[in-house]
Parts: C-alpha cells; structure tokens; sequence
C-alpha cells in the first residue's frame, strides 16, 4: 500500500507543479497589471503642474560696458617741456585746477616787452587827448616874440647894410672908393640879408607853433596814436593767451584715470581735448567723469526699449548685488558687426556707482512690458509636433497624456506665457511616463 502511494505521487508530481507554477505567473501578472493601471494613478501629481496666473515683467536681455559719461585725452596747444605735474592717476579734481604747467621764460618775456610798448603807446595817446597845457602856450608865445625881437634886429642890421653899399656904391662911381672895399660892403649886406630871412623863417615856425598849441592836436594824429595803442594791446593778448596755454587746468570736475606724462617730458600738440585713444601718445593725461553703461540690442528688441525704462544691472564681481538704472539715449543709427545689426543704448546708472568701475563687463534685463494676470507655465511644459503646431499635454480621464494646442506668449526666464488654449488651475505634464507620450510630439 505504501509502494503505491509513492507511485502515484511520483505520477501527479509533474500535474502539480505545473499548476502550483501556473498560479504563481497568473498572480504575477495579476499584479503587474495592477501595478501600472495604478502607477499613473500615484505619481500624476508629480509629473504635472498647474497653470497659474501672475504679473509677467517681459526682460530684454544683452550685455554692457561700464563707460565713464565724459571723457577726454588733455593735450598741450604748443609743443613744450613739462616742468610741473600736479596730478597722479585715481586723483579727484575739480573745473579749472591746474593738472600741470610747461616752460614759459620765453613766453613771459615777450609779455614782459609788450607790455612797456602798450604803456609807451597809451600814454602819448593821452598826451594828445587832453591837449597842451597854458604853460605851453605861453612858452610858445614867448618864443614867437624873441622871434620877432631878432628880426626887428636883422631888419635894422639889413637897412644898415643896404644903406652903407649904397654909399660905397656912389662912393666907387666917382673913384673915391677902391673895388675892393665895396665887395666887402657888398658881402656884409648879402650876410644881413641871410640872417633876416632866417630870423623871418623861425618866426614863421613859431607861429605856426603857437598856433597849433592853440587849435590843440588833429584828429587824424589821435586816431593815429589809438591805433598804436590796439596794436600793442593785441600782440600783448596774444602772448598772454599762448602762456596761459601752457597751463593745463581741468575742463570739468573728474578723475584721472590715465597719466602718460612725467615731468620733464617734452610734449607735442594734438587734436585739442581728444577723446579718442589716438591722441594718448601726445596727451598728457585722460580725464573722466561720472559712469553710464554703453550696450549693444539687437534690431528685434529695439523697439521694446525706451527713453527712461528701467534697467536691472548684474555683474560678476558682485554676483548677490542687482544694481539698477534707466535708458538715457537710443542711438538713431544702427551698427552692424559680424552680420548682426544692432544698436548702442546708454544707461544711466542709478546704484552701482561706487562698486562698478570703468571698462568692467555687465549683464543687463530691460524691463520692458507688464503683463497683468498672465496664465504661465514652465517652458519645459511646451511639446511641438511634426507640424510645428505648439501645444501641452494634460491628463484625460484616465491620466493619459494629452495634446492640446495652445498660443504662447512672452517667455520670462523659465516661464511662458499661455495666451489662449488653458484655464488657470487645469494640470499639464512636464515629463510623462514613456509609455504615455504621444508619438511625433516633441518635448
């Protein structure tokens, strides 16, 4: 009895373990089954997220350079030697401060002869203005008069003489008298006669003196003596501009940002007060002031920048701190580099001023439009089909993912705005599960 049982065992062995083994798979499939019917069902909420509504700030993007607001490169007007230098560079000056001053003895001395010509030539213009004096007058009143004595005298001499060759003449007619003794008459009458007209020619002189004493000086001979003057006035401001030419003083308060100069070098004019980096190897030092921020937007954002709008500021050295300003110039031309056409935007800086230095590169976002209430989702949520139709997937009924076209907006950062095709609060994927994507959408 025994052996049989064993028999039989031995025959059903295979039956139930083929059983026992088919049990076991259907149970296994059973909960595999299970399993991903519910598998969507536990993990939905982590796979989707909500569309919500809030205030978009719509940010233009780009990059800058810090830039001093004005800056130039300070040139002599003359060739000279530095023979002092006032500043070093980071020194702060102020409108009008001497910077450095070049060699001036010649200058000086010409200035120093001018002005002894321009007093030489205003005080005869002032002899002649204010006319002679009595004294003079009758100075010249008593030389007319000693003028007339002497002729009175030559006259009487002349007469004399006139009389004593008529005598003499008689006198040689009847023999009385030798030849020889009436040339000497002769020759001392034509010598009375000579000095008579010389007494009547300084009398002639002497009235006419007196005369223009009393008429007082012309004015063709003041017009004169003022020329003069104008003339010695203008060579004298011409050198007193050339030496105040070789004083370098400070055309706006700033900084010295650049030296290039030491004293006792001999500089060269250049383009006066240049700005341009062509003109540092005859400059004498660059000067800045303030700090604005010079940027390059390209010509598809552009027309979202406006005079005033708000800026937000980044850079590295102080990656925590978000400076701020506001766009103060738009330039009306447009530059093109490498293909790409853009245009310069210049920031005023509002903070920053004393942490950002001239030359450091920023980050800039314009604030530009403000959408209220704007449905977003993250824009890793938006999938495209082979037909470049943009859409979501949202979950159905039974959790599938779903396509549903929709019309994008602004994108701010990691966010997009959903203009039509969502309702605030309904679900969309980020990531479905593989078996759940639908094919030929991309994410």
């Amino acid at each position: 009895m025994q052996l049989l049982i064993i028999r039989r065992i031995k025959k059903t062995t295979p039956w139930l373990i083929g059983l026992v083994a088919s049990g076991l798979l259907g149970i296994a499939a059973t909960v595999t089954i299970a399993l991903r019917d519910a598998s969507p069902n536990s993990d939905i909420t982590q796979q989707t997220v909500a569309v919500v509504s809030k205030d978009l700030i719509v940010r233009i993007k780009t990059t800058g350079v810090v830039q001093a607001v004005r800056k130039i490169n300070l040139s002599p007007k003359a060739e000279g030697r530095i023979v002092q230098l006032s500043i070093e560079e980071g020194k702060l000056v102020r409108q009008g401060e001497l910077l450095a001053r070049m060699d001036s003895q010649r200058l000086q001395a010409q200035i120093n002869q001018y002005k002894s010509t321009l007093a030489k030539a205003q005080a005869e213009l002032a002899q002649k203005q204010t006319g002679n004096r009595p004294e003079d007058i009758a100075e010249a009143k008593a030389r007319v008069a000693t003028a007339e004595a002497s002729i009175a005298e030559a006259q009487a001499k002349f007469n004399h003489a006139r009389e004593e060759l008529k005598r003499y003449q008689s006198l040689v007619e009847k023999g009385a008298v030798s030849r020889n003794q009436f040339g000497e008459y002769l020759s001392k009458e034509g010598e009375a006669r000579a000095i008579l007209q010389a007494a009547q020619t300084r009398l002639q002189e002497q009235k006419e003196g007196l005369t223009k004493l009393r008429n007082g000086t012309r004015p063709e001979e003041i017009a004169q003596a003022q020329a003069s003057v104008a003339e010695a006035r203008g060579q004298l401001q011409y050198y007193e501009i050339q030496l105040q030419d070789t004083q370098i003083q400070a055309p706006f308060s700033g900084t010295v940002t650049r030296l290039f100069v030491q004293e006792g070098d001999f500089v060269t004019p250049t383009t006066s007060a240049s700005s341009g980096d062509g003109a540092t190897s005859a400059s004498i030092a660059e000067l800045s002031s303030g700090l604005e921020i010079e940027a390059k937007v390209p010509e598809a954002s552009i027309a979202q920048i406006k005079i005033g709008q708000r800026v937000e500021i980044k850079v590295d050295a102080y990656p925590d701190d978000v400076f701020t300003g506001r766009v103060r110039l738009i330039a009306p031309r447009a530059v093109k580099e490498n293909n790409i056409t853009s245009f310069k935007v210049k920031v005023a800086m509002q903070t920053g001023q004393d942490k950002l230095k001239f030359g450091m590169n920023v980050q800039l976002a314009f604030l530009a439009q403000e959408i209220r209430q704007a449905l977003v989702v993250p824009l890793a949520t938006i999938v495209t089909r082979p037909s470049g139709e943009t859409g979501v997937l949202l979950p159905n009924g039974d959790n599938q993912a779903q396509f549903r076209s929709v019309t994008v907006g602004a994108t701010v950062g990691d966010q997009i705005q959903i203009i039509q095709g969502v309702s605030e609060g309904e679900q969309v994927f980020i990531s479905p599960p593989k078996e759940q994507k639908e094919e030929g959408v991309k994410f």
